[in-house]
């Protein structure tokens, strides 16, 4: 009997064992095998990599905090700080407050985590073809310009300025024609002669006025006011919107001669670097708002031009016109004097104006 049960307990383990083996295995065949999809890795990674992306930038211009351009910027750096999720944060110092001009587009230049919002004659001592770009006497309308800068000639140009470390995302940050502003009825280049009046530090700016008969005087606008009351400087050259909004005419000067010398403008630029480790998603962005913001200025200025107008000359400000010609004549010599500038810069944009123009 002992034997008997003996051999039957040893039967009853031997069948455990297989049950156990047969379960074992039949679980192991019904568990499913999830294999990885290589382009869903990879967009996952790339989203992770957009979602821990943070970046500050601090953006620099002259104008002061009432001008239509600092809104402008300021509207920008809100439309990219929402649309990013705080992923790109854009720090606005307007008035000079950091650097400018020549030191502004350097930062870019270098690789700075910084944007210059410049006169485009500012690229022009990377890319001479943007000095010719901006040159004196070149523009009857707003409209002119904004179409010139997106012709391929001028893409070819904004290459160039990559090759230099300069990624230019806008050009056509217009703030009006500018003209020179006075104490005295100015309507030829003679007119000017012995007339202190003040620049920005562009080579451009002072060869220009040089040209048109007067002696430039750089100056930071930071120091320009103080300058005016003192008499260091006769006058200044601006447009009819910085005049407004800065009451340029609370000097005493209250003539504007509607030279039209210039057509005030600013590039919205960038270090080639900085952009190119930017995730694609917020470039996108990036650009979307600065071309927006770039036309919404626009139009602000065509519809707000002659409201600008009466408010000055309800402020004792009187307008008069000039000999275009004789000014235009005066400054033509300018695009074979200018460092790296030449007389078929100057055709090429002739020819296109034409073209615009027809």
């Amino acid at each position: 009997m002992k034997q008997v049960m003996k051999k039957m307990a040893t039967l009853l383990m031997i069948l455990s064992i297989l049950v156990m083996a047969f379960s074992g295995c039949t679980k192991a065949a019904t568990t499913p095998v999830v294999e990885s999809d290589p382009a869903s890795a990879s967009e996952s990674d790339s989203n992770s990599a957009a979602d821990d992306y943070k970046l500050v930038l601090r953006l620099s211009h002259v104008f002061d905090p009432d001008e239509q351009l600092t809104k402008s910027m300021d509207i920008i750096a809100d439309n990219i700080l929402e649309r990013t999720n705080g992923a790109i944060e854009i720090q606005t110092f307007p008035s000079g407050q950091i650097a400018t001009y020549k030191d502004g587009v350097e930062q870019v230049v270098r690789g700075a985590n910084f944007i210059s919002v410049e006169d485009p004659s500012y690229i022009g001592d990377y890319v001479p073809e943007f000095t010719a770009l901006v040159g004196p006497m070149l523009f009857h309308n707003y409209d002119e310009y904004v179409e010139l800068v997106r012709t391929d000639m001028v893409e070819g140009w904004k290459m160039k300025a990559e090759e230099k470390g300069i990624k230019i995302l806008a050009l056509d940050f217009i703030f009006g024609f500018r003209s020179v502003i006075t104490d005295k009825t100015i309507t030829k280049p003679e007119d000017l002669r012995g007339m202190k009046i003040r620049t920005p530090g562009s080579q451009l700016f002072i060869e220009t006025l040089n040209a048109m008969g007067a002696t430039a005087v750089p100056l930071p606008w930071g120091e320009t006011f103080s300058a005016l009351e003192q008499g260091v400087v006769d006058g200044l050259e601006g447009s009819e919107f910085t005049n407004a909004q800065t009451k340029v005419y609370e000097t005493g000067k209250k003539n504007v001669a509607l030279t039209n010398h210039f057509l005030g403008t600013c590039g919205f630029y960038i270090s080639v670097d900085v952009w190119n480790n930017i995730p694609e998603e917020y470039r996108v962005i990036i650009e979307e708002e600065v071309e927006r913001e770039a036309e919404r200025s626009i139009a602000l200025l065509k519809a707000e031009y002659e409201e600008t107008v009466k408010e000055l000359e309800a402020n004792g400000v009187v307008f008069n016109e000039v000999d275009v010609e004789a000014f235009t004549e005066a400054t033509k010599g300018l695009f074979e004097t200018l460092p790296g500038v030449n007389i078929e810069m100057y055709n090429q944009i002739q020819d296109e104006l034409k073209k615009i123009r027809n």
